[in-house]
């Protein structure tokens, strides 16, 4: 498909075309040329009202329910959501059934991709219980990005050493979920004046920064590559920030949620907004906003957790964990950072798991995302295509809107 993007402003500070409108000629998934103005007879001109391009956004903590929840999403239907939501890459995480631990799960993951490029992560520990590693090794050489078992912290200290010791001999990525479990034991919402004031039982901050602690001691002692995702508080941002300076590999992510809302929305017990991490304090918003902007949060995840109604429509203390966000991410996010700042947060975690980070140049392969960056909304249930409509982010205000994803030969343009 020889395809023609007319009149689009382009967002990549690393390229040579930032900021500048220019026309992107793009022929079997290449940029064959950018220029102000270009005639191609051959090609399929696309133009649309106050085009932006930038990289393909990436995001690394998406559930798709397949195989085992299918009732919950399938990859097939969560491929059409991401690109119809801007993204061109997800890192697909192992809460299947059975559990992605082997070279044929990851396999199985990665055939379903189309539109979107698939990124296995696989479990860490055999059927995530935290005892015995998997075969790290077999699942990265069948194309898994990074191990973790989601949602689910290292409880075992020794397990954590292992696996950055194992994984440095194929520079494989640990993933730690920041809580410690005994502190968090049975807790719902983050443990604040909030919590003993609507009779829920808290989730302290606490738990977090031990258990980052703890990790960031681990990594310093042993060497690794370490990813913390979704970090939920101002102490977590202060202890990775430090940690980078030390020159510590480590990563993170914070879910866009955590960035968005915080517990004063609980007042209403809607139990799409019952989280793991839980949603804190103003306090930790701001540090995470000013964490992102400065680098030390590497980017932002959707933290997409599709949860059927059964488990959703029920006493917020029965209600399992979760929200779906990637219909969503991009125009709630758009709405309180800048459009560079935005973008960095969507395409800044391709890197952590080192996905290509190619500049919008001529020669260079076609992975874009096209969107325009000043359409005002409201984050609706009639815009989610997702099976499952759990969404903690209705009701926000967003800006802007995805028009379509180019991810080398495969287009998908929303009407």
């Amino acid at each position: 498909m020889r395809t023609l993007l007319k009149s689009v402003t382009v967002i990549d500070p690393q390229g040579p075309h930032h900021m500048q409108v220019v026309d992107i000629l793009i022929d079997q998934g290449i940029i064959k040329d950018i220029a102000p103005s270009i005639n191609d007879g051959n090609a399929t001109p696309l133009e649309y009202p106050n085009a932006h391009v930038s990289l393909g956004w990436f995001d690394p903590s998406v559930s798709l329910g397949e195989p085992g929840f299918e009732e919950r999403e399938t990859l097939s239907n969560g491929v059409m959501v991401a690109a119809k939501s801007g993204y061109t890459a997800l890192g697909i995480q192992p809460n299947t059934n059975p559990v992605t631990q082997t070279k044929a799960a990851v396999n199985f993951i990665k055939a379903k991709a189309d539109l979107v490029s698939l990124y296995p992560i696989g479990a860490l520990t055999v059927d995530t219980k935290g005892e015995d590693l998997c075969e790290l090794f077999d699942m990265s050489n069948a194309g898994a990005i990074g191990f973790g078992d989601y949602k689910k912290p290292i409880k075992d200290p020794n397990v954590l050493k292992l696996a950055l010791e194992y994984a440095q001999s194929f520079s494989g990525i640990i993933c730690s979920f920041p809580m410690d479990a005994a502190l968090a034991s049975n807790g719902m919402i983050n443990e604040s004046a909030q919590s003993v004031h609507l009779g829920l039982k808290g989730i302290p901050k606490l738990s977090e920064h031990l258990q980052i602690t703890r990790d960031l001691s681990i990594l310093k002692y042993t060497g690794g590559r370490l990813h913390i995702p979704t970090i939920s508080t101002a102490e977590s941002v202060a202890l990775i920030r430090q940690a980078k300076k030390q020159g510590l590999d480590v990563s993170c992510s914070v879910a866009i949620y955590n960035l968005i809302l915080n517990d004063q929305i609980l007042e209403s017990f809607d139990t799409n907004h019952k989280l793991l991490p839980p949603l804190r304090e103003q306090e930790d918003q701001q540090a995470l906003i000013e964490g992102l902007k400065d680098g030390t949060i590497d980017g932002v995840t959707s933290d997409h957790n599709p949860i059927d109604i059964e488990h959703k429509n029920v006493e917020f203390d029965h209600a399992k964990y979760g929200s779906i966000g990637l219909e969503h991410t991009f125009g709630v996010l758009a709405k309180g950072l800048d459009l560079e700042n935005t973008i960095k947060a969507l395409t800044g975690l391709r890197k952590c798991f080192d996905l290509p980070l190619d500049a919008i140049c001529a020669g260079g392969p076609a992975n874009l995302t096209v969107f325009n960056p000043d359409h005002l909304g409201t984050a609706e249930l009639g815009q989610i295509n997702s099976k499952s409509k759990n969404a903690a982010l209705l009701g926000c205000a967003t800006k802007g809107i995805v028009l379509g994803t180019i991810n080398g030969d495969k287009q998908h343009w929303n009407e």
